[in-house]
């Protein structure tokens, strides 16, 4: 499953130091000047994931692969950008392909790094860049309903769901709201998606603040978190400064550097599992003498769902899963001793598959 964020905000507030922290590369350049990421920037980073350790450790697996999550560092977004101010709306379209979307909002204070706006109140720059992104939604349901319209009275089913769906998503900008904010049925979730709609996206707000702040936040983060209630969204509570630094460091230096700072884990850690968090995603295992996997797929997911995030065929072809519970593969120290305990289950096309669960596919081809 191929898991993408785009990482919005105006200029400024911290968006390509993050981005650099998280692929812990320096792709994008991280400048005291608007405009300085001119074209979006990728960078897949690997799922923090302890319990494929401890997996390795028992399987005695050659390699580790984790899952994957894609960023988009998308150039800072100002006042009119959906009508072409700044760099105009040219990166709204970067967005589109995402699966949610994660505003950084400036909550730190720092008079040598300029503010676009010439003051520091994130909840005005949510509100200018959302306000930004539903205008963008407005203009490309406008464009699109006369043509549609025109196709539904003609009777065309696919035209008539989607003019109702329109409906739906302009009835909430209009009114000021996101499209996320509305009810969808779950028959309609598919053709919801294919509107494309930029504020339809999940949203995970991230609190950029300054480092004494980096455990528990500040005023303007927790002023943040509780916007973040109201819209059903999730917030975190991250330093790009901090966490640029991490990742230069060895692996060895970090939990020392860490600890001097009174944190647990790296902040990144935690943006990413509240992405996962934020679409509903889990993670089950795949191992052996080749390798140890995370494969991710969304809670709910039965079996042969699950079987063909590695392949298609698995799906099509699938006859049950050999499953263990994580506890249960540690415990009994592996694929042996959960079956000598009576702990390995097969499981049938509708099983639902459980966070962590260690499986091995049958399939026909």
């Amino acid at each position: 499953m191929a898991l993408k964020v785009a990482i919005v905000g105006l200029p400024n507030v911290g968006k390509s130091t993050l981005f650099n922290a998280l692929t812990q590369t320096a792709q994008a350049q991280a400048a005291n000047y608007p405009f300085c990421t001119i074209e979006p920037n990728t960078g897949d980073v690997a799922v923090p994931e302890p319990r494929l350790d401890a997996l390795v450790a028992i399987a005695g697996s050659k390699e580790i692969i984790p899952a994957r999550i894609n960023f988009v560092d998308v150039a800072g977004l100002v006042r009119g950008a959906s009508k072409g101010e700044g760099l105009g709306n040219q990166f709204l379209a970067n967005i589109r392909d995402c699966d949610a979307v994660a505003f950084v909002s400036r909550c730190f204070v720092d008079d040598d790094i300029t503010h676009v706006e010439g003051r520091i109140d994130p909840l005005s720059d949510l509100e200018i860049i959302e306000t930004e992104l539903m205008l963008a939604d407005l203009e490309s349901l406008e464009k699109r309903m006369t043509g549609l319209e025109k196709r539904a009275k003609g009777g065309d089913k696919d035209s008539i769901a989607t003019v109702r769906l329109a409906k739906i998503a302009l009835d909430q900008l209009n009114a000021g709201k996101p499209a996320r904010a509305a009810k969808i049925d779950k028959e309609d979730e598919k053709g919801w998606h294919m509107l494309q709609l930029l504020t339809a996206l999940p949203a995970l707000y991230v609190c950029n603040v300054e480092e004494s702040s980096a455990d528990s936040g500040n005023a303007l983060s927790e002023a943040v978190a509780e916007r973040a209630a109201k819209d059903n969204a999730k917030s975190v509570v991250i330093s790009a400064k901090i966490e640029s630094e991490i990742a230069l460091l060895d692996p060895s230096e970090r939990a020392e550097f860490l600890e001097t700072l009174g944190l647990a884990e790296p902040g990144l850690n935690r943006l990413i599992r509240e992405a996962y968090s934020l679409l509903g995603l889990q993670t089950y295992f795949t191992v052996g003498p080749k390798e140890a996997r995370a494969w991710t797929i969304h809670v709910g997911d039965t079996a042969p769902q699950a079987a063909g995030v590695i392949h298609t065929d698995f799906e099509k072809g699938f006859i049950r899963a050999e499953t263990i519970a994580f506890d249960d593969y540690v415990r009994l120290k592996g694929e042996q001793g959960a079956k000598e305990a009576g702990r390995m289950r097969l499981e049938g096309k509708e099983y639902i598959v459980n966070d962590g669960d260690v499986l091995h596919f049958r399939f026909t081809s």
